[in-house]
């Protein structure tokens, strides 16, 4: 807000002493007018495409400058003969006098600009520039956004689970489960006895908190099976601490562990509706099984990570 503010302040400051300027002169021209009649004075007749194009304006800010100038007598609008569908723009006879008139101008704020910039300890063009190339790179949001996401993470947690978050484990696998299918049996083990489905066989379950609230959770269930050491199952993650990676974090801090366990190969179901997750576990490294069988009716897509 403050860049934004001091740049319009500045911008007013010049523009009110561009329009004194031009009645100094004796100029009845409004200061926005100025680029299109420059670019109109160098260039001959031109649309309004290539009138905003080469001078970095919107088509409809162009559009209602060129509908003032018109009406100031300024400019004038012919048809392209080589397509009707465009309209060129071209000086008017008192238009080419006001634009000749503007040489003398140009040179003198020339050397009043010139003076300005001999005074100051700073380059104003080149730091405008340097700001233009480096925002064209990543924009103001884009670095908000990831400041944002760097302050979040510093505030998420991965703890252990305790029998105080019993309950958020289960809330928060029914919260995505009922969005889009019914709770099977088969959950019903693990969500009611955690402890006792999940740890007590030699699994663990990982707990995410935000700013010390529990907000997703997920469990690394031990398996008896020829090719798999370990079930990455039931993560979940509040709705209102979407968007914060919390999912991924969750899902390192099982491999992690599962990778400390001496484990050679995680396996997990899901759903390809849940299109985050399956991506999350894209890009942590598990595949696609080509063939399986499914331990859960929703099941549609089984995968596997070798560690």
């Amino acid at each position: 807000m403050a860049i934004g503010s001091r740049l319009r302040m500045l911008t007013d400051t010049v523009t009110a002493d561009a329009a004194r300027i031009y009645e100094l002169y004796g100029i009845d021209i409004k200061p926005k007018w100025f680029p299109v009649l420059f670019v109109l004075s160098a260039a001959g007749g031109k649309t309004v495409t290539g009138i905003a194009a080469e001078i970095g304006h919107s088509h409809p800010s162009v559009s209602n400058i060129a509908s003032e100038m018109m009406a100031a007598g300024l400019i004038t609008a012919l048809e392209d003969e080589s397509d009707r569908r465009r309209t060129v723009m071209s000086l008017s006879p008192h238009g080419e006098e006001i634009a000749a008139m503007l040489t003398d101008i140009c040179k003198d704020v020339e050397v009043a600009v010139e003076s300005i910039s001999s005074q100051t300890r700073h380059d104003l063009w080149q730091a405008v520039g340097e700001w233009e190339e480096l925002l064209a790179e990543k924009s103001l949001l884009q670095r908000v956004r990831e400041a944002r996401n760097i302050r979040e993470r510093s505030e998420i947690d991965i703890i252990p689970y305790e029998s105080c978050h019993k309950e958020i484990f289960r809330s928060l696998n029914e919260e995505w489960i009922t969005r889009y299918w019914t709770i099977e049996s088969h959950d019903l083990d693990y969500l009611d006895r955690p402890q006792e489905y999940i740890i007590d066989k030699g699994g663990f379950i990982f707990v995410a908190t935000y700013k010390d609230n529990p907000v997703g959770v997920c469990a690394l269930c031990k398996m008896d099976d020829p090719l798999y050491d370990y079930e990455l199952a039931k993560l979940a993650v509040s709705g209102a601490a979407r968007g914060k990676g919390i999912g991924t974090m969750l899902c390192m801090a099982a491999i992690d562990k599962a990778r400390t366990m001496g484990a050679k190969a995680l396996f997990l179901e899901s759903n390809t509706l849940l299109k985050a997750a399956i991506h999350t576990y894209r890009k942590l490294g598990f595949k696609e099984l080509d063939e399986y069988h499914t331990a859960y009716e929703r099941g549609d897509i089984q995968m596997k990570l070798e560690i």
